[in-house]
């Protein structure tokens, strides 16, 4: 007989029928007389009840069948008697696939921690929680790939290992199969990487962008979506090491061009989570953030705020709340100014434009008035900023002054430049940290609860 998952059986009309379940067990009680087992296989995050009478299953043969355990059960799918569930399954057999023994299954009892969970990254996915948070990551790669393709963006693949830093930062991690504790060196005793696998030194990648403007000079409008990489130590629930980014470059696209884009991508997202997420969303709800289904109908009801920078800074200084960090025309803004723009002062979501260009990447379009660049933050309520992108730079001399003027080596970049001798073009993109839209569409507090395997300082175990 073949498989039906929980999922289908416990959306079904069609009762009074033979099925075949497999999956684990939540919980199993009873008496003497009938156990009931919760069994869930992953497809949702509801359990069907299998109910095991005592004349057909001595206590011997269902010993095995606890908390954890992989069972496959066979019997007739009937109307359930009880409350909380539609259809229940009247067993005939049950096989253990694989045991759990219940003095040392870590899931055994319920209210563990978050951080506790954290240490047994390869059980927490049968967890309630960390199975909806997975479901939905899954929803929402899906509709990334739905979204570009539905609107004629092609899907680009960037390197993972590369010779350029497209953020200027330099916090990258390095790529090398050198002896660390012997790495040849040149006659002034710097390591010679020329004698390194790529013969250059090389580094995991922090963005797709650069190489993704390279293709969007030629298809027109492109995206990336895969890892990137940070050697930022830092130990907050906004970051981590590695994690995955979506990035569209547009060519012929303007700075009004990239807001629509991104205003209609991240409602097209928001949108789609409530519509094929309900359950696992309503979960998270009740359990983790009561205001989250409102904060989501808040996204996709309102238009977004669209401001300059320089007015922002105004309004935040005329704030009469007080902020940790003063703010000042050129200075960087921190979530706190950032949640006050879109909780309290426009109540909606904002996009600022147009930022002091010493605190912005070389890549930028630069203003006329010579101070400012064509950038865009999309900032949203509880998190703050969760897409950052701009109109680039296409003009061949603005961009390599501005490269030498933050002291970025011209002949790491060089084919980046000369992209703009060879039929350059106006284009624009901006980037979306996957991780910060699964914080926003789950509710979760901890960004290191939103990805399978957390990357952080002192912290690679799976």
């Amino acid at each position: 007989m073949k498989r039906s998952k929980v999922a289908a059986l416990l959306a079904t009309t069609e009762i009074d029928r033979e099925v075949l379940v497999k999956g684990w067990v939540r919980t199993k009680r009873g008496n003497k007389f009938v156990s009931f087992i919760a069994l869930n296989d992953g497809s949702t995050i509801n359990n069907i009840q299998l109910v095991a009478d005592a004349e057909k299953f001595s206590e011997d043969s269902l010993r095995e069948v606890t908390t954890g355990a992989c069972i496959a059960a066979s019997g007739i799918l009937v109307a359930s008697q009880g409350k909380g569930q539609t259809v229940e399954i009247q067993v005939n057999n049950i096989e253990v696939l694989g045991a759990a023994d219940p003095e040392k299954y870590p899931l055994q009892k319920k209210g563990h921690s978050l951080e506790f969970l954290r240490e047994i990254a390869h059980l927490r996915p049968r967890t309630n929680t960390f199975g909806a948070v997975l479901r939905m990551r899954h929803a929402m790669a899906f509709a990334v790939h739905k979204y570009f393709n539905d609107h004629g963006f092609y899907y680009v693949h960037t390197p993972i290992i590369t010779g350029s830093d497209a953020e200027g930062a330099g916090q990258m991690f390095q790529v090398t199969t050198l002896d660390p504790a012997n790495p040849p060196k040149t006659e002034t005793g710097e390591v010679d990487y020329t004698e390194d696998f790529f013969g250059k030194q090389t580094n995991l990648t922090v963005s797709g962008q650069l190489e993704g403007e390279v293709a969007a000079m030629a298809l027109g409008q492109i995206y990336t979506f895969g890892p990137t990489f940070r050697a930022e130590n830092s130990n907050t629930t906004r970051h981590l090491a590695e994690f995955w980014m979506i990035e569209p470059e547009m060519a012929f696209a303007d700075l009004t061009d990239n807001m629509d884009s991104a205003e209609e991508f991240l409602k097209f997202l928001v949108m789609y989570a409530l519509n094929n997420c309900k359950d696992d969303l309503q979960f998270l709800n009740d359990m983790y953030d009561k205001e989250l289904l409102n904060r989501l109908n808040f996204v996709v009801q309102n238009s977004f705020q669209r401001l300059e920078y320089t007015e922002a800074i105004e309004i935040l200084k005329s704030a009469k709340q007080k902020f940790e960090f003063p703010v000042e025309w050129g200075t960087d803004l921190q979530s706190e100014h950032e949640r006050y723009l879109v909780e309290k002062h426009f109540k909606k979501p904002v996009i600022l434009i147009n930022y002091p260009k010493h605190i912005k990447a070389f890549y930028m379009k630069q203003n006329e008035d010579g101070k400012t660049v064509r950038a865009m933050d999309v900032l949203f309520p509880g998190i703050g900023e969760i897409i950052g992108g701009s109109q680039r730079e296409e003009n061949y001399e603005k961009l390599a002054q501005r490269i030498q003027e933050m002291g970025i080596h011209e002949e790491e970049l060089w084919w980046y430049l000369e992209l703009r001798k060879f039929g350059t073009a106006p284009h624009a993109g901006y980037g979306l940290g996957f991780e910060r839209l699964m914080l926003f569409v789950t509710g979760m507090g901890n960004i290191r609860d939103v990805i399978p395997f957390p990357r952080f300082p002192k912290s690679a175990e799976f």
